[in-house]
């Protein structure tokens, strides 16, 4: 199993703070049936700053120690990159990373909206020959409240990736029908953990998959597993026609 999303990587953010708690991670993602896992630290959201070569660095030291330790787990480079304007003009300066080095680049909104010039950045990084994906889009404030927001950026060619623990109702009721909704829209394309931990932002990728399976088939755990698979040999992904969400309107404050 493949995990595009993770904060393995020893203190550079908010997910391992040392060595120690990445190998604790690496065992909790073997354990699950992970196999290969791409560290995503943040960058440039406004506490972390964690550039292409740094990252590099710190995936090789992190082999490095689990092949020491008998850690059966490889770790591939990536980012987590918070959306900004001049975003663009630092991939070009070598401080953007996408993942494994592919076309594929992970972009995150805030969490409580979305940039007014999101969409208009989105459409020129594809110019580029880039692919962005947005992260964690059922986390999103905004993109809950106006699902068709979402719907646009993926009509448009943006790529999404839900978190593993938010199918699997972690983050709270609201957030796991927000997911179920994506899902069904064929507003998503993949699945991937986003773990900052083994506490309270483990993997959940077991159950995940398995939510997905018995709720959608074993054709839709394929489709997420192996666009994971397709990213990181920079191939072009499965993507099914979006189609937007439709809620009940709201009568006398009920459904």
């Amino acid at each position: 199993m493949i995990d595009l999303h993770s904060h393995i990587l020893p203190g550079l953010d908010d997910g391992a703070a040392t060595m120690e708690d990445s190998i604790n991670m690496a065992k909790a993602a073997i354990s699950e049936g992970i196999t290969t896992i791409v560290a995503t630290p943040h960058h440039k959201n406004g506490r972390y700053v964690n550039r292409k070569v740094e990252i590099e660095a710190a995936v090789d030291e992190v082999n490095q120690q689990f092949q020491k330790n008998g850690i059966d787990l490889q770790v591939l480079p990536g980012q987590e990159c918070r959306i900004f304007g001049e975003l663009m003009e630092d991939y070009h300066e070598s401080e953007i990373l996408t993942l494994n080095n592919s076309k594929y680049l992970f972009i995150e909104f805030p969490s409580a909206s979305v940039p007014r010039y999101a969409k208009e950045l989105l459409y020129s990084i594809q110019l580029q020959g880039i692919v962005p994906i947005i992260v964690h889009p059922e986390r999103n404030q905004e993109l809950m409240e106006h699902p068709d927001k979402l719907y646009e950026l993926v009509k448009d060619g943006a790529l999404t990736q839900v978190t593993a623990a938010s199918v699997c109702g972690k983050f709270g009721k609201k957030i796991q029908s927000f997911t179920a909704e994506i899902i069904e829209a064929n507003l998503t394309h993949f699945v991937a953990s986003d773990a900052h931990n083994i506490i309270n932002r483990n993997f959940h990728m077991k159950t995940a998959y398995d939510t997905i399976q018995e709720k959608y088939g074993e054709e839709m755990v394929y489709f997420y597993m192996e666009n994971s698979q397709l990213v990181l040999e920079n191939k072009h992904v499965m993507v099914d026609q979006p189609q937007k969400i439709h809620r009940r309107k709201k009568l006398f404050g009920l459904f």
